[in-house]
């Protein structure tokens, strides 16, 4: 007798080409490769070209409540957004029941290039429904960032709030559980105050951590230009904003530098604008000069690169 195959012997088997539902088939056909993702190059200077580059950096990293209007280009609308410092549970974005859409800078989860990232949220933003939010969302592909998206002819005016109010409208306030939730967001704030800087210089803030104060200071420029210009300084002995000021470090982030002086116990921002603008005069006198760092400026070079801190 002959050997019997024993899958199509069992009771109730079927041959191995059944075409019955959701059965496969003896054979799969080969697949075509999914196209691979296009990586976002890494920018180290992503907000470069934007009106206000020393604000994008100072909102996305030192600033906890703050925005700014920007409108988009006639391709993409001519829409008004308002970019943020930050949004609830870190949102990228969200559109308030009022229709007004809110873009947050400080997010989490980065590609290679920031203006990559905020202007992909900024583009899905558009869309969504009042009160929606955007959610965590897949790093994006290469594609159109700010530069491309906004109009580069409107200024980026920075404003510091002290609450977190700016993410719901007038009429979102009156309910209960959103005030409640507001006052729990903004007991979390750093205390923090925008201090006039000489044109040209970028945008100093003042802020009260762990009963300190701090004054934090992103300067225009590459951050190598800068940290040139503060080894002068501090060579000099003229680093300081005041006796009792010193410069404990810079953090460097989107290709620019972020020095930040620790001020006198109890020093209040309304105290600093006469400080700032003297240090700030010798700062561009500083950044002018173009002689090769003396051996004692490349200690002090030396020094500040060694208390720095790199952000995102």
């Amino acid at each position: 007798m002959a050997k019997k195959n024993r899958r199509t012997d069992r009771p109730g088997a079927r041959p191995a080409d059944s075409t019955r539902p959701g059965a496969k088939p003896a054979s799969t056909p080969p697949q075509p490769p999914k196209p691979k993702r296009q990586a976002v190059p890494f920018v180290a200077r992503p907000f470069e070209g934007l009106p206000g580059e020393h604000d994008w950096i100072a909102m996305r990293e030192v600033v906890p409540a703050a925005t700014a209007q920007v409108r988009t280009t006639a391709e993409h609308g001519s829409r008004d957004v308002t970019i943020v410092s930050l949004l609830p549970d870190l949102l990228p974005a969200m559109r308030r029941q009022d229709g007004v859409v809110l873009v947050a800078l400080q997010t989490v989860g980065t590609s290679g290039d920031a203006s990559r990232d905020v202007a992909d949220a900024l583009l899905q933003a558009l869309d969504l429904e009042p009160g929606g939010g955007l959610g965590s969302i897949d790093l994006p592909e290469a594609g159109p960032r700010l530069q491309d998206v906004l109009d580069l002819s409107q200024p980026f005016e920075v404003s510091v709030h002290d609450t977190f109010d700016y993410w719901v409208s007038d009429e979102e306030k009156a309910d209960k559980e959103v005030a409640e939730a507001l006052e729990s967001a903004n007991e979390m704030i750093v205390p923090t105050a925008a201090v006039a800087v000489p044109e040209g210089l970028g945008a100093a803030y003042w802020c009260r951590m762990n009963g300190k104060e701090f004054l934090r200071w992103s300067v225009p420029g590459s951050e190598e230009e800068t940290l040139d210009a503060l080894a002068r300084l501090q060579a000099a002995r003229t680093a300081a904003l005041d006796d009792g000021a010193r410069l404990i470090g810079a953090f460097r982030t989107g290709g620019v530098l972020v020095p930040v002086w620790e001020l006198a116990r109890g020093t209040e921002a309304d105290e600093l604008p006469d400080a700032v603008a003297a240090l700030g005069g010798r700062l561009r006198d500083a950044l002018d000069t173009t002689d090769p760092l003396s051996s004692d400026q490349r200690r002090a070079r030396a020094g500040l690169v060694s208390r720095q801190v790199n952000l995102r």
